[in-house]
């Protein structure tokens, strides 16, 4: 059976929840024993969101394969069983590279080279890259990112025109627009989703399906309308309610209404029903929690709602292994030592998570939250930064070696505990290229590391340049810091862990990008865990 492809875009406003809209389809879909591969489309021009302002686009999402990604792929993969690589996410520079790449090699034979059809063209070909990642696939969804009508969109948009007339039977378009409610006037307004349908039926595209995004569910009255002025049936007009309690309600909402039953329908897809029992049992846990804890984040880019997004989520879910709620408090780490002594300005937690991030601002703050964390027994977790935050803090306060650092922080420290391969002592040529993608790593038994992931070899992903470097090694170990996972075949430290504490560990990867609401990341399960411990000891 050749694919079906579902095109998911978004009208009215943006930040309407198109990226868990369509893995919350999919993992519909994935229920009813269907294989599903997930692509989003961006329309920025930068080639990835590597270089962008955690302020700006929030999380950059990496792949096993090494691809910087739009954080929708994080939801893609907490929700579903899709491969998620470099074929998962295409941006407009990704695409025009490609197009003036060929153009400069001769590939188009002197032809003048036009959005249509080189652009399109290149578009259509990523659409179908993605449907083969895998073999036997049954459905792509694909996500436009942005609002229709945005300048910037319309290649994509054109593209998807064409794709659905050379594949009528095979393609179904869902908008996905927002149905207000005016406070002032007590009613629900319908006008700006007709505008929004209207400006993608300019473009050629007619909606199969409309997803309605309200605050409350809409009454028949109101979708009798939306279906009359958008020319869509009636039972294809369905709502997306604001969920009260959590993100991961949003399948069961859309199963209720039959979203995916429609599809099958449409589509001509089997008809089995929907397994969500796996699903409903971690609401359930997640709903009825026995306890609470309450964790501490001291990073740099808190202000974002979404710059850790994965990092919050994998905590809900490793408070959900745990049978807990998890209060989470946000730390700015360059501000908490303007305030005070560091007990006084983030005391009262059960734990600390010092997650990832780049350069000297807040530095000082983290090192302060580690020092807190050895001395009071406090359960501690770094995530690549947060693990150099860890080993440096041991280097400058049991070692004795004040001036330890990194140098991406001080340059000329003598003691450069965290430093580029191409500066440690023995290392020549290998650069300060970034290491993207996933490594092996070796782990230690006895570890606390091996008593989490129940083996001594895991894969895990990584988005960073600098690494511990092994001239103090010796002098760790010795004193009590124990490297207990390392790179396979390179030596490099992976995972570091202060060995007479309760819970007190730093890795160089990012556990956080493979955690799952119903498979949470066993490192993230021990930390809170650990947390649990003290809580209740």
């Amino acid at each position: 059976m050749q694919p079906k492809y579902i095109f998911i875009s978004g009208g009215v406003v943006s930040s309407l929840g198109k990226g868990l809209t369509a893995a919350s389809i999919a993992m519909l879909l994935e229920s009813r024993g269907l294989k599903v591969a997930m692509l989003k489309l961006d329309p920025y021009l930068n080639v990835d969101p590597g270089t962008m302002n955690p302020f700006q686009h929030g999380e950059v999402y990496v792949t096993d394969d090494g691809a910087e990604t739009d954080l929708d792929l994080g939801h893609y993969y907490r929700y579903t069983n899709s491969p998620i690589s470099s074929l998962s996410n295409a941006t407009s520079g990704q695409i025009y590279d490609a197009v003036i790449k060929r153009e400069r090699r001769g590939d188009y034979l002197g032809k003048t080279v036009q959005v249509i059809p080189h652009v399109t063209d290149e578009i259509k070909q990523r659409i179908l890259a993605c449907a083969r990642q895998q073999t036997d696939t049954d459905v792509v969804l694909v996500e436009i990112g942005g609002t229709v009508g945005d300048i910037e969109s319309l290649p994509f948009f054109e593209a998807i025109r064409q794709f659905r007339y050379e594949r009528p039977k095979d393609c179904l378009n869902i908008h996905l627009t927002y149905v207000p409610f005016l406070k002032a006037a007590g009613e629900v307004k319908t006008k700006p989703t007709q505008h929004s349908v209207q400006i993608l039926r300019e473009i050629g595209i007619m909606p199969d399906i409309i997803l309605c995004r309200c605050e409350e569910s809409l009454s028949e009255e109101i979708k009798d309308k939306i279906s009359l002025f958008c020319n869509v049936p009636k039972e294809g007009v369905i709502d997306v309610v604001d969920v009260p309690f959590s993100i991961y309600e949003v399948p069961i909402n859309l199963n209720k209404q039959g979203l995916d039953s429609k599809i099958c329908q449409m589509l001509d897809l089997p008809k089995s029903n929907a397994d969500l029992s796996r699903w409903e049992k971690m609401l359930h846990n997640m709903r009825n929690p026995k306890g609470k804890v309450i964790v501490g984040i001291v990073g740099k880019y808190l202000q974002h709602q979404d710059a850790y997004k994965s990092v919050f989520e994998a905590l809900h879910h490793a408070a959900i292994a745990n049978q807990v709620d998890i209060e989470i408090r946000r730390f700015e780490s360059d501000k908490v030592l303007e305030k005070g002594a560091i007990e006084n300005v983030i005391g009262g937690c059960d734990g600390y998570l010092v997650p990832g991030g780049f350069g000297e601002r807040g530095w000082m703050g983290k090192i302060m939250t580690a020092k807190y964390c050895r001395e009071h027994k406090i359960p501690y977790f770094g995530l690549c930064l947060g693990m150099q935050v860890l080993c440096v803090e041991f280097a400058r306060h049991v070692l004795g070696l004040k001036d330890a650092n990194s140098t991406e922080i001080d340059p000329n420290t003598s003691h450069p505990v965290i430093s580029l391969l191409s500066e440690q002592k023995g290392l020549s040529n290998l650069g300060g290229t970034m290491r993207l993608g996933a490594f092996t790593c070796l782990v230690k038994p006895g570890t606390k590391a091996e008593k989490a992931y129940g083996s001594t070899q895991i894969s895990e992903r990584h988005r960073h340049r600098w690494e511990f470097n092994n001239l103090y090694k010796d002098n760790c170990e010795k004193e009590g810091l124990v490297l207990s996972g390392v790179l396979q075949d390179g030596h490099l430290c992976e995972i570091a862990e202060v060995k007479d504490h309760p819970w007190m560990l730093g890795v160089q990867f990012h556990p956080e990008f493979k955690s799952k609401p119903t498979a949470p990341h066993p490192l993230f399960r021990d930390f809170v865990s650990a947390m649990v411990h003290r809580r209740t000891h």
